[in-house]
């Protein structure tokens, strides 16, 4: 599966979860901001920084859909290996 069919199939299974993933330039903020997920008007929305790499993207995203309950969802079993796959631990 190439790299942007997964975050497509990663930004779905967040919408599923009932969080929106939304790219944002993050560079014109004025401060120091970094992806992630946040709650804004009771919206739960993950800001991702969309100058970020692909492969950045996937890690970051993946990394969040980690923490939720996605057992009794669907998703595609390219994506679920991947959300079952532990980090590689940095030597």
């Amino acid at each position: 599966m190439k790299p942007e069919q997964i975050y497509r199939e990663l930004s779905d299974l967040a919408d599923k979860l009932g969080v929106s993933v939304k790219e944002q330039n993050l560079r014109s903020t004025g401060v120091k901001a970094k992806s992630g997920h946040c709650v804004v008007g009771g919206e739960a929305i993950f800001v991702m920084d969309k100058h970020k790499r692909i492969k950045d993207k996937n890690e970051i995203l993946l990394e969040f859909l980690r923490t939720m309950p996605h057992e009794d969802t669907f998703v595609v079993p390219a994506v679920r290996e991947l959300l079952g796959a532990l980090p590689k631990e940095s030597s």
